[in-house]
């Protein structure tokens, strides 16, 4: 996942992160990307569109 600079860290993605994956702190946001099954519910809740999906 990339998050852009625009990131409020507002926490509606890890509120509804169904495994838990999405820390938010102060400025940043921890990402668990070895556990997630690609739902991409945090991308559709970003009020700013801040996430992205990483293509590797």
């Amino acid at each position: 996942m990339i998050v852009k600079e625009w990131c409020m860290y507002c926490g509606e993605c890890a509120g509804v992160c169904p495994r838990n994956l999405i820390e938010v702190r102060e400025i940043s946001l921890n990402f668990n990307e070895k556990e997630c099954k690609d739902c991409q519910i945090c991308l559709q809740v970003c009020p700013v569109q801040a996430l992205e999906k990483r293509n590797d």
